[in-house]
């Protein structure tokens, strides 16, 4: 599919954070070929070949208002977790950027309800970049009423959710692009960086390497 037909098949969107044309190219807009009732809202439409396609509007609205919500947050309190070996980089290159913590690879059990648990810690806000990956950190955080930010896909559940970003969770260019747009967002809202200003690191830079991952039985994730 040409990238003339991708943005004949999205919705209009203006004063977006990066050129439509770059957001495409990362594939923010593609979703899998499941549709849950929680994500209906922020699909567009369904292309011939089964695969929905999210409102990139939406994901830049919601971009925009996970920013300013975060930036309300002490750093050091905020925990960002990624299951996914293609969310490593991104979240390790978030955190590095705005101080926050970061978990990647499994997320052990207790580590936000059991005070007994070496590694305890007790965040204000979780971010986590897929909700099913992740479940184990959204049930702790849920328990703790600790709110929950998840990049949510067209196949998610939103229970213990607080706010979900409409974005493709699984592409590695997607996950590089949506961590930048919200590091340097959340930036921009901390007063760290001008309302218009960039980030000293690119897009690629958030992005996992195919030679940092090593498959296990042969999968990528």
């Amino acid at each position: 599919m040409s990238r003339n037909d991708e943005r004949e098949e999205i919705p209009k969107a203006e004063n977006l954070l990066q050129p439509l044309e770059e957001l495409l190219a990362a594939g923010l807009h593609i979703g899998t070929r499941v549709k849950t009732e929680d994500m209906e809202k922020h699909i567009f439409r369904v292309r011939p070949d089964g695969l929905f396609i999210l409102d990139i509007g939406k994901t830049d609205e919601r971009i925009r208002l996970a920013a300013r919500f975060i930036s309300r947050f002490e750093p050091s309190r905020i925990l960002v977790v990624s299951s996914r070996l293609y969310g490593r980089t991104p979240v390790e290159k978030f955190c590095e950027l705005t101080r926050a913590k970061p978990i990647v690879g499994r997320f052990m059990p207790g580590l936000i309800s059991n005070p007994l648990q070496p590694k305890h810690i007790e965040p204000q806000l979780v971010i986590v970049t897929d909700p099913r990956a992740d479940s184990q950190a959204i049930k702790e955080a849920s328990e703790a009423g600790v709110p929950v930010i998840a990049l949510c896909d067209t196949d998610n559940v939103l229970s213990g959710v607080d706010l979900a970003i409409p974005v493709n969770n699984k592409g590695r260019k997607a996950l590089a692009m949506v961590f930048w747009l919200l590091a340097r967002q959340v930036l921009r809202e901390r007063g760290e960086i001008p309302p218009d200003g960039n980030i000293p690191v690119t897009v690629d830079d958030f992005e996992t390497k195919l030679t940092a991952i090593t498959p296990r039985h042969g999968t990528e994730d």
